[in-house]
């Protein structure tokens, strides 16, 4: 099977001329390009994440791809780079929609509890633990697979969302906080950490109304100890 996404079927002189020119090398069109690139995508997604980084080949990824290795090296430098775009959209579906609001509520604790919510949904879905189960399991003998996570940004724009709420409210008076990023890394620690671990198989995994309930009481505990932070003297 080819790996060049035919045109649509019309009249025959326009099919044998696409086909003739799809014959002599020439471009597929921009959504077939697109298509071709899913394909190699999920066909790589379902290798690293079935097999493994070290396990899965490009050539593994070409069969599945149903195209040949030129045509992936042609978009793709190696393996490494293959990953990457796998992380990539990884991430980008477990990204709310854009119509959904990332902060909503009257209060900084609603906010909280609203951003709770989203991170933890994202955070528990099937294809984010199947990426965190293959970063645990790789990473000693692949270094650069937590680093290509951490590129991706995810959880660095999270920090900085919430490092601005409370940067606000500090600045209101509101919370006695002088370092936002710090707890605002705290808190997505403090959120994330037992229910991925519990996903992850380190226990059971928290139900619908658990998870809600954890949600509320890192909030609460969370805003209690800005109220009450006292800076450092190290520093």
């Amino acid at each position: 099977m080819t790996d060049q996404a035919l045109p649509p079927r019309g009249h025959k002189a326009a099919g044998a001329k696409a086909a003739v020119a799809l014959r002599r090398g020439g471009r597929p069109s921009k959504a077939a390009a697109e298509l071709l690139l899913d394909r190699i995508v999920d066909a790589a997604t379902e290798q690293f994440f079935n097999l493994g980084y070290g396990a899965t080949t490009i050539e593994a990824v070409a069969r599945r791809a149903r195209v040949s290795k030129r045509t992936l090296y042609h978009r793709f430098e190696d393996k490494s780079a293959l990953f990457g775009a796998v992380i990539r959209r990884t991430i980008e579906r477990l990204r709310p929609p854009p119509d959904v609001p990332l902060l909503h509520g009257a209060d900084l604790s609603q906010m909280l509890h609203g951003l709770a919510d989203l991170i933890l949904h994202a955070a528990l879905s099937a294809p984010a633990i199947q990426l965190h189960r293959l970063i645990i399991a790789e990473s000693s003998r692949f270094p650069d697979l937590a680093t290509a996570v951490n590129n991706q940004g995810a959880s660095e724009e999270a920090v900085r969302l919430i490092a601005g709420l409370l940067e606000r409210e500090a600045r209101a008076g509101n919370l006695r906080l002088d370092n936002p990023t710090f707890a605002a890394e705290q808190f997505l620690h403090m959120l994330v950490a037992g229910p991925q671990r519990r996903a992850l198989g380190l226990g059971s995994p928290l139900s619908s109304e658990a998870l809600d309930a954890w949600a509320r009481d890192v909030v609460n505990l969370f805003l209690n100890g800005c109220r009450g932070w006292e800076p450092s003297a190290l520093r």
